[in-house]
């Protein structure tokens, strides 16, 4: 019996990248931006304190995290578009 889930599933699979230093770079600089971003919430403190950057270990890691969920969003748009 064929699941109704499974017929919703489309037939074709847009390409993807394979990948390069521009991908590496597109989500780096992502990841930065976010995590610079992070220091302008309101308590970025809370938690154990990071050594170098004025945020702590827990507001770093998600800030990464969603630097590169932003990043992976940036590279797979510019691949729909054909720009990357």
């Amino acid at each position: 019996m064929i699941s109704s889930i499974l017929l919703a599933v489309p037939t074709s699979v847009p390409t993807t990248p394979v990948w390069n230093p521009t991908v590496g770079i597109i989500i780096s600089v992502s990841s930065l931006i976010i995590v610079l971003l992070s220091t302008r919430i309101e308590k970025p403190l809370v938690g154990p304190k990071f050594p170098v950057l004025p945020i702590s270990i827990p507001t770093f890691v998600a800030a990464m995290a969603f630097g590169h969920i932003i990043g992976v969003g940036i590279v797979l748009g510019l691949a729909n578009l054909g720009r990357l």
